[in-house]
């Protein structure tokens, strides 16, 4: 069969496409698949060539009668809120369009948009003014709150000083408990106050061998951290201190889950274009630098999984829930994105990240 290339500029529009999309001939097999595509299925165009497409692409929906219907009329189908899976991943709830290519009727043209990206981004945006308000009502309490708390601890100090031995030992106690409290309010006025990103050109293997060498004296001393980077990423645009805490906060939430016994983290970077982000202006970005930090603890509770990097939401015994949030303001600020998929034995958080401009890493090279 003679085929005719779908692309108005050859081979651009369709590596930028942000959905993982398939064509499949009149056979039922994949004949070409996007860097999304790849992506979502794990596996290579090349190895994707010739295959049956529903071999490797789980729908659950009749795939075969739409197909079939679309090549008959000539006209796009959608099929909206299904189940898909490449069978190596829980499956997603995706919406499906399938629609004939105009210059060979035969070759369909699969597109699928995940509906998790999507309904997270308008959770967040819902949620964002109602979560700035409830966080600087937060520090503005907190910093009134820090006050009375000195004096408690000062009093009880001074009462343990002519106490019994028993009766000194609940005076040390309202002193350690006020001492926590005013550091969790710290963290609360410190997440208030974080300053703008002071942005330029960063190597992001730098800030996660900063994050790393920090951790492995410290909380993550019982940790096997592995490396797993692609050495060919352009540099990103961010504060690169801040972008070190980012990756500092995620590895120690990871050695805490794993608990005293210690486990596995794996740090991974990758370059990945199916990844766009829309403001609510309707402008967009692309997020190709991908960092990931995968444990494998027991995972988030599901019922908290959703507003995980909401303030004061933490699946630990005495969390304060401020960790991730912090991280998600921070990614947010740079105009990044983060995401997070966990089940038992395996969480992976994944920092999304722009490169950085042209002109900034030009700058960056004249400096060094």
């Amino acid at each position: 069969m003679t085929y005719r290339s779908p692309y108005p500029v050859p081979g651009v529009i369709w590596a930028s496409l942000p959905l993982p999309a398939v064509l499949i001939d009149v056979d039922g097999r994949i004949f070409e698949s996007n860097p999304a595509a790849e992506q979502f299925l794990n596996a290579s165009d090349r190895s994707l060539k010739g295959q049956p497409a529903f071999d490797r692409l789980h729908i659950d929906a009749p795939m075969d009668e739409a197909l079939a219907r679309a090549r008959a009329n000539q006209s796009p189908i959608f099929i909206n809120d299904v189940d898909v899976t490449s069978g190596e991943r829980p499956p997603v709830q995706c919406n499906i369009q399938i629609a004939p290519m105009n210059d060979n009727p035969d070759i369909i043209m699969l597109l699928i948009a995940p509906r998790e990206i999507a309904g997270r981004l308008g959770r967040a945006s819902a949620a964002k003014s109602a979560a700035k308000s409830a966080i600087g009502m937060a520090e503005m309490l907190a910093h009134e709150i820090k006050n009375p708390l000195a004096g408690i601890s000062g009093a009880a100090q001074l009462i343990a000083m002519n106490l019994g031995a028993e009766d000194r030992e609940l005076a040390d106690l309202i002193v350690e408990e006020t001492r926590r409290i005013v550091k969790l309010l710290e963290q609360v006025e410190q997440f208030g106050n974080l300053r703008p990103p002071d942005r330029r050109a960063v190597n992001i293997h730098d800030a996660l061998d900063r994050a790393r060498k920090s951790a492995m004296v410290g909380f993550a001393a019982k940790m096997t951290i592995t490396e797993d980077y692609d050495p060919s990423l352009p540099a990103t645009f961010a504060d690169p201190d801040q972008l070190m805490q980012v990756f500092l906060n995620l590895i120690k939430n990871a050695s805490e889950a794993a608990g005293p016994q210690g486990g596995n983290i794996r740090l991974r970077s990758f370059y990945d274009l199916s990844l766009r982000l829309r403001r609510t202006d309707g402008t967009g970005s692309s997020l190709p630098l991908q960092v990931e930090i995968i444990d494998d603890g027991p995972g988030i509770k599901p019922e908290i999984a959703k507003e995980i990097f909401e303030p004061f939401v933490s699946g630990r015994e005495n969390g304060t829930g401020l960790g991730l949030a912090l991280v998600s303001k921070i990614i947010s600020d740079h105009g990044g994105w983060i995401a997070v998929d966990s089940v038992p034995g395996r969480t992976v958080f994944r920092v999304s990240l722009p490169v950085a401009p042209r002109e900034a890493a030009q700058n960056d090279m004249e400096v060094k």
